[in-house]
């Protein structure tokens, strides 16, 4: 076999391994899970009158729609701490060691994460959706806008998984490795998910107005419930394809020091 479908075979493998290890140990995809769902079922379903009227509708009815998009978001980052968990055991425990030893391609273990990864995160994604719906979100986007939303969630899914993996290669132990993720799980909360930027004091405005959830979560709405989007769409793209590149080529150095050839 060629050195591509050696990586190919054993990237597949790698795939197996992490789903399975998931299926076995479902607390972390579940925990990730939960987060965003618990925050959904408060804000909406307790504080949802409340915010419904702060940002400019008169019952949660009108606040879920404003906030569904944010949530879903809030699911994407949650993959983050999973990943991380993950790939911080495996360099830790010393099975890349015995990996090494079985001559196994060295770019399958990490693709295996992502991979494995992303799928778990899509799917509590698309339960997070599910519940937003049974709770009371409707959509004004067409089949192409939820198409275009998709794609921008394939997208970040993606760009958050190599930070996942870069956050797991920093760690020393899968117990940092488990508190680092809360930074980029908090981010959407310090942006338009939960409440406009412009209720916000001076300072944080200005910080929830240029992070990169931001841009993302405005992008989502625009795309699923007809709000104006600006020129959102373009910098959140930016910031995935930014965030994927500088995560990939940090986990790569990273990877190639702790685990050398």
């Amino acid at each position: 076999m060629t050195t591509l479908t050696t990586a190919a075979v054993d990237s597949a493998t790698m795939l197996r391994r992490n789903l399975r290890h998931a299926l076995r140990y479902p607390s972390l995809t579940i925990g990730g899970m939960m987060m965003p769902i618990t925050i959904l079922l408060l804000f909406v379903g307790v504080f949802g009158n409340a915010l419904g009227a702060g940002v400019g509708g008169p019952a949660k009815g009108d606040y879920i729609t404003y906030v569904a998009p944010g949530i879903i978001l809030m699911a994407v980052a949650s993959g983050c701490l999973s990943t991380s968990v993950a790939v911080c055991t495996d360099m830790t425990e010393g099975i890349v060691d015995r990996f090494r030893t079985m001559g196994i391609a060295r770019a399958s273990l990490l693709t295996g994460h992502v991979v494995g990864s992303m799928i778990q995160t899509l799917i509590s994604t698309a339960a997070v959706i599910g519940i937003a719906v049974a709770m009371g979100f409707r959509t004004h986007g067409g089949v192409a806008d939820w198409l275009a939303a998709a794609g921008l969630l394939v997208l970040l899914t993606f760009a958050l998984t190599w930070v996942g993996v870069m956050l797991g290669l920093l760690a020393n132990n899968p117990e940092g490795a488990s508190n680092t993720p809360l930074i980029v799980q908090f981010l959407p909360f310090v942006g338009s998910a939960i409440v406009p930027p412009e209720s916000m004091p001076a300072g944080v405005r200005w910080f929830a107005e240029y992070q990169p959830f931001t841009p993302i979560i405005e992008t989502l709405r625009g795309l699923l419930v007809d709000a104006p989007d600006g020129h959102d769409a373009v910098a959140s793209v930016a910031w995935c394809a930014g965030l994927a590149a500088v995560a990939y080529a940090s986990s790569k150095a990273l990877f190639n020091r702790k685990a050398p050839r």
